[in-house]
C-alpha cells in the first residue's frame, strides 16, 4: 500500500491525528479509558487547471479516531480508520476518474527519546482502488506499511495537546501488497481516463 493521499485530495492519517491532537487531548486523562470520536469531511470544488484540464473535484471521507493512554508513562496512542472516495470530473465531457480507499492507521510503539521527542512506530493497513469513467477497476493498491514519525512532546510526554510534528522518519517496512500505482503518473492516468 503506497497511497499518496495528496493526489487524492485528503490528509494522511498521521497528519489527521496530529491535527486532531488539540481536540482530543483535553478528553484524554493521564491514564484512562479510550476516547472515540468521528466526523465526516466532504469537498466539492472546480480546479481550473488540474493536469491541464478543468475538473470538478468532489469526495468525502469519514474518520473514526481513538485515543488511549496506557503504559507506565501514560503515553497517548492513536488509531484512526479512514474511509473515503474522490473523483475528478472533466467539465468538458463529464467523464470521471475516481478513487475509493479504506485505511486503518495505529500507533504500535512510542519511544520517549529522553531529549524532548517521541519516536512513534505506526502501522497503516488498507486498500486504495482507482476506477475509470464507467466504474471499471483500473488499479488496486492493498496491503500494509510501517513507518516512524518524530514528535516534539513540549516537555509533557503524556499530554499530546502541546505536541509538534517534527519529521517523517520514513518507512520501517515497505508495502506488503500489490502496488499497481507504483511508478504511475497521476496526470497521465487522468488524461487516459477523462479525455
Amino acid at each position: 500500500m503506497k497511497i499518496s493521499m495528496g493526489t487524492v485530495g485528503t490528509v494522511g492519517a498521521v497528519g489527521l491525528a496530529l491535527a486532531l491532537l488539540a481536540a482530543t487531548s483535553t478528553a484524554v486523562a493521564a491514564v484512562g479509558p479510550p476516547v472515540r470520536e468521528s466526523f465526516v469531511e466532504s469537498w466539492d470544488f472546480v480546479d481550473p487547471d488540474r493536469c491541464g484540464l478543468e475538473v470538478r473535484v468532489s469526495g468525502e471521507e469519514s474518520v473514526r479516531l481513538m485515543t488511549i493512554s496506557h503504559g507506565r508513562d501514560g503515553l497517548v496512542y492513536y488509531g484512526a480508520r479512514l474511509r473515503g472516495f474522490n473523483s475528478f470530473t472533466n467539465l468538458a465531457n463529464g467523464k470521471s476518474y475516481s478513487f475509493a480507499w479504506v485505511v486503518n492507521d495505529k500507533d504500535l510503539k512510542i519511544t520517549d527519546n529522553g531529549d524532548g521527542t517521541l519516536t512513534i512506530l505506526v502501522l497503516a493497513t488498507g486498500n486504495f482502488h482507482a476506477y475509470d469513467a464507467d466504474g471499471k477497476l483500473l488499479f488496486a493498491d492493498p496491503g500494509q506499511i510501517r513507518y516512524e514519525v518524530l514528535i516534539d512532546h513540549g516537555g509533557t510526554p503524556a499530554d499530546p495537546s502541546d505536541d509538534v510534528f517534527l519529521e517523517n522518519l520514513g518507512l520501517v517496512k515497505g508495502s506488503t501488497g500489490r502496488s499497481d500505482l507504483e511508478g504511475r503518473d497521476f496526470c497521465d492516468d487522468l488524461h487516459m481516463v477523462v479525455d
